[in-house]
């Protein structure tokens, strides 16, 4: 399954307005006065691999324009490969426990 840069793009676009609406309820607001919640940690979390994926795909596109040293180049889509396996696997063991809640009899 080949990526498209564009979804790539119109995908992050989407997660950074969800965390924009998030930020902004009353609910949120009232969370960060009392020292943060889980929600906000999520948040945060989700902002900050975004974050390290477009920096890693910025990296390979200022490789191909012949802008950047390969070493960083590889480093930055390191990290992009480590963030995007942590977050598979967070995701993983969230469907799983919502699984396990699921199969629990009443």
């Amino acid at each position: 399954m080949a990526a498209l840069p564009a979804a790539a793009a119109q995908a992050y676009q989407q997660i950074a307005n969800l965390g924009a609406k998030a930020a902004s309820s009353p609910a949120a607001s009232a969370d960060s006065a009392s020292g943060g919640s889980f929600g906000d940690f999520l948040s945060d979390a989700v902002k900050n691999s975004i974050g390290t994926l477009k920096t890693g795909e910025a990296m390979a596109t200022r490789q191909l324009a012949g802008q950047a040293d390969i070493v960083d180049v590889v480093n930055a889509v390191n990290a992009a490969e480590i963030t995007l396996d942590t977050v598979v696997a967070v995701r993983d063991k969230v469907v799983q426990a919502y699984q396990s809640i699921m199969n629990m009899p009443i």
